[in-house]
C-alpha cells in the first residue's frame, strides 16, 4: 500500500486546470465542468490526477492506458490483472489518495464544528457513549477520529450508502489502540491514523495489514510528469 497527499490550499490556475482535465477522461470532464464552485472542480479533477499520478508512478504505464472498472455499488478500481484497488478523499485544502494489492479505503476530515444531537444517528450506542463521556474539549476531535474510521471501513468494504452506519462499532481502548466490532461481517479489517495537519483527521482502513510507516507529499507541479 502507498498513501498519497496533495495539499490544494491555492486554487488551481486556469492553465493547470486545462493542462488537467485533458488527462482524464470525457465523463470525468462533464461531471468536473458540472460543480458550481471552483474550489469543487479543482478538488475532483486533483483526486483523480492524484490517482492517475500514483498508478503511473507504480504501475509503469501510461496515463492513455489506464482504464477503471466499478464493483456493483460503483467504487472505481484500477482494471489490471490482478486488480489495483484505490480509495480517494478530499476535504478543505487536502486530497488523499491509497493504492493497494487489496480493497481500501481512506477519509481525510477537516476538524469542523459539529452537532452532537445529529451525530447520535449515524454512531454506534457505545461510539455516542465514549463520545459523550469525554471532557467537553476533546469531543470534536473524538468524533473526526471515529468518523474518519467509519468512513474508511464502509469505503474499503465498497457498498456505499448501503452500509448502516451503525452496524459496527469502533472504540480505543487506553493505549490507544484500535477496537473494531462488527457482527454481521466475518472479515477481518486493519486501521491506521497518520498525521496530515493539526486542523485534520485521516484514517485508512484494509483488509491486509501492510501500512506504510509515511505519507508521499506531492505537489501540483508532481503531478504534470507523465
Amino acid at each position: 500500500m502507498k498513501i498519497y497527499a496533495l495539499n490544494i490550499s491555492k486554487n488551481i490556475s486556469p492553465l493547470l486546470f486545462n493542462k488537467f482535465i485533458s488527462f482524464v477522461s470525457v465523463e470525468r470532464r462533464e461531471k468536473t465542468n458540472k460543480f458550481m464552485r471552483k474550489e469543487d472542480a479543482d478538488r475532483s479533477l486533483a483526486a483523480e490526477i492524484l490517482v492517475r499520478h500514483a498508478l503511473i508512478e507504480n504501475m509503469k504505464i501510461k496515463n492513455e492506458d489506464i482504464l477503471f472498472g466499478y464493483n456493483t455499488y460503483g467504487k472505481p478500481y484500477f482494471a489490471h490483472t490482478p486488480p489495483i484497488y484505490f480509495n480517494l478523499s478530499h476535504s478543505g485544502n487536502w486530497v488523499v489518495c491509497a493504492i493497494s494489492e487489496h480493497e481500501v479505503g481512506i477519509d481525510v476530515e477537516k476538524i469542523d464544528e459539529i452537532d452532537l444531537d445529529i451525530v447520535k444517528s449515524f454512531f454506534a450506542k457505545k461510539e455516542y457513549s465514549d463520545l459523550m463521556e469525554k471532557d467537553d474539549s476533546e469531543k470534536k476531535e473524538y468524533f473526526y477520529v471515529l468518523w474518519t474510521l467509519k468512513e474508511s471501513y464502509i469505503k474499503a468494504r465498497g457498498r456505499g450508502l448501503s452500509l448502516d452506519l451503525r452496524s459496527f462499532s469502533i472504540s480505543m481502548n487506553n493505549d490507544d489502540n484500535i477496537i473494531f466490532e462488527a457482527p454481521n461481517d466475518c472479515e477481518k479489517y486493519f486501521f491506521k491514523q497518520y498525521d496530515i495537519d493539526k486542523n485534520y483527521k485521516l484514517s485508512v482502513c484494509t483488509s491486509h495489514d501492510a501500512f506504510p510507516n509515511e505519507i508521499i507529499f506531492k505537489t501540483l507541479d508532481d503531478l504534470l510528469i507523465y
